[in-house]
């Protein structure tokens, strides 16, 4: 790390945070009260300040650097943990404005000072049966969370991935600029800080850094198979196991039996080959984002761009300084809110700060839960006596609507052809909230072409557009995004009753209890399955993590009772549905101005998640096996 003082490193810190740290450091309350109590702050990142006036600002950190002298002299002990209500109590002070009590558990494990994971009740040898075997499918971030826990448990596990290494979208998707959208305190496991990160929001390359130190500071090579593909996997009623015939790079199957399966192969990970005819005759060189292709310069090329979603988002503007002409084509428009600290780095200080004043590392990641997380959904919630429902769903979301517009304005000033290209006409978060990487600039560039309409076909090494339009391109990337309804298609998979998984699923149109189990198929879980992505804002990690409470606690539960397998009840699980259906009525993703990925041809939104963070935690605390058909051998 950088050689900083102690001094300068303070003078950017986060004076709510520092005042968290000298309540807990302490025990004194009075850090909680005024006149230091911060100001409510609404911003993704938030004033460091916390609204006090500088003389306070100086007093806080005085202080905190008097408490770390007598630390390191061993004049100071630290005072007890907080209880739980002080804690809720200090989250509230943290953010200036009231957090629900219901948050301060969750808050306490997001921040490392309570466990998210399960323990045995009885000692691990006395456990029900010892031949428990459970396959783990997918080497990404949910399936380094699944070997996390189930090694901590004890629990025999077998890790395959049909990649050659681990990362998931994390391997895959190298093209220029890829990167995470949420913050990287906030986008990385509870049990797996990482203080030095370059960045707010870190590159891929070093995402990937991170999921390959996580993985092997827990020792999951020892249980893991690369270049394995699940290929079938069939349901023995006779002996509650799952036969799993996989096969690997040499093309050799094996079949393996198998009591407990956990998919972790996410639903991002089929790119979408957007069906234009011609394509597989173009001239030139074609590829998706997820496969970039990065043998062929694009130096002096013409480039075609179909798609404008996230990837796009990312790439134009590394793309439009490389090539001799870009043409985008637009089916519709992003709203897409600014940069703020997406570009910036992370400076020796913020990260002397997270390293060297105790607490601090937690108190500053709870603020990114609470602003990126359910703050969002209120604001994408139908409001009956909103007199405008075409192009908001609430006076909140209408304000963020005009604020979007705003800042597409200002980035657009001078351009009236292309405002009337780039405003969208429904409300903001309808789809995917994007970060301007560029985007705008790049637009403005003279070799840079945006066609607001779709290609009709491909013809040699033309795209001709639905009016005969004809535009010459040498390559063309293809932004299509994936195929999130067709999650786990790859995999033949029969359940109890010999049906498909695929046919289960038909339409794109994946259901699922909690996002998890499937009447039918006994002892599968399917990590980041249906309606568990988030569309409103917070961490995919948080989920991950409830789902992988909620699996060991199913776990301990067959161990310990010696359960040989458990469906849930198609009541329960259809009754969730009606439930999921019934919320997203209400929410912004069913307004019919607009399509998005997280609904199928039907109008069903199958991708996102309705509730809040803390309802599906709460859910997630313990499973409840009267929602299961469970069968105890005699």
């Amino acid at each position: 790390m950088t050689d900083i003082s102690r001094d300068a490193a303070l003078q950017e810190a986060s004076i709510p945070a520092l005042l968290m740290c000298l309540a807990q450091i302490t025990g004194e309350s009075h850090w909680l009260e005024d006149p230091f109590r911060p100001k409510r702050d609404v911003s993704i990142f938030a004033d460091p300040t916390g609204g006090l006036e500088p003389q306070l600002q100086q007093i806080v950190r005085e202080a905190v650097a008097r408490v770390l002298d007598e630390l390191g002299s061993g004049r100071r002990k630290m005072a007890p943990p907080p209880p739980p209500e002080k804690i809720a109590q200090m989250l509230s002070v943290c953010v200036g404005e009231a957090v629900p009590q219901e948050y301060a558990q969750m808050a306490m494990e997001e921040m490392g000072f309570a466990s998210r994971a399960i323990d045995w009740r009885a000692p691990a040898a006395e456990a029900g049966d010892p031949g428990l075997q459970v396959l783990v499918v997918g080497a990404g971030f949910s399936g380094i969370c699944a070997g996390y826990h189930l090694k901590r448990l004890g629990v025999p596990f077998t890790l395959v991935e049909r990649l050659p290494n681990l990362g998931g979208v994390w391997l895959e998707n190298t093209y220029p600029e890829s990167g995470v959208d949420t913050p990287n305190h906030f986008y990385s496991f509870s049990f797996a800080p990482n203080l030095d990160w370059s960045s707010n929001y870190s590159k891929r390359d070093e995402v990937w850094d991170y999921q390959h130190r996580v993985f092997d500071e827990i020792g999951l090579a020892a249980h893991t198979e690369f270049s394995t593909q699940v290929e079938r996997m069939r349901w023995d009623d006779a002996r509650s196991l799952w036969e799993v015939t996989t096969r690997d790079a040499a093309g050799r199957e094996r079949t393996r039996a198998f009591r407990v399966v956990i998919t972790a192969a996410g639903n991002l990970n089929q790119p979408k080959m957007t069906a234009v005819p011609g394509l597989e005759s173009f001239e030139g060189e074609a590829w998706h984002s997820a496969r970039w292709r990065h043998d062929v310069p694009l130096s002096g090329k013409d480039v075609a761009v179909i798609g404008t979603g996230a990837s796009a988002m990312q790439f134009l503007r590394t793309v439009a300084t490389e090539a001799r002409t870009v043409t985008i084509f637009q089916r519709s428009p992003q709203w897409a809110r600014p940069p703020q600290d997406y570009h910036g780095k992370t400076s020796p200080g913020s990260r002397w700060l997270l390293h060297h004043v105790p607490f601090y590392y937690a108190w500053y990641r709870f603020g990114l839960v609470w602003r990126f997380g359910d703050g969002l959904l209120p604001t994408v919630r139908r409001d009956p006596q909103w007199p405008h429902p075409d192009r908001a769903m609430n006076h909140r979301n209408d304000r963020q609507r005009q604020q979007l517009t705003d800042y597409l304005l200002e980035q657009l000033d001078g351009r009236p052809d292309l405002v009337a290209k780039c405003l969208p006409d429904y409300p903001p978060y309808g789809k995917r909230i994007l970060i301007d990487n560029g985007w705008y600039q790049a637009l403005r560039r003279d070799n840079v072409e945006l066609v607001t309409q779709p290609v009709d076909r491909i013809e040699r090494n033309s795209l001709v557009t639905p009016d005969g339009q004809r535009f010459r391109a040498d390559v063309i990337l293809l932004a299509t995004g994936f195929e999130p309804g067709k999650m786990l298609w790859s995999i033949d998979i029969q359940g109890r009753s010999g049906r498909s998984l695929k046919e289960a699923w038909a339409g794109d149109n994946p259901r699922a209890y909690l996002g998890m189990t499937v009447p039918d198929y006994p002892n599968l879980f399917v990590l980041s399955g249906p309606n568990t992505a988030l569309a409103h804002g917070g961490s995919v990690l948080l989920v991950t993590e409830c789902q992988m409470r909620y699996v060991t606690g199913v776990l301990r539960e067959m161990l310990e009772q010696g359960i040989s397998d458990l469906e849930v009840r198609p009541e329960v699980h259809d009754a969730f549905n009606e439930r999921i259906d019934a919320e997203h009525a209400e929410l912004v993703w069913t307004h019919p101005g607009m399509n998005n990925w997280y609904r199928n041809a039907q109008g069903r939104v199958f991708a996102p998640m309705p509730w809040r963070l803390v309802d599906y935690w709460r859910m997630t605390r313990s499973p409840r096996l009267e929602d299961y058909q469970v069968r105890v051998p005699a």
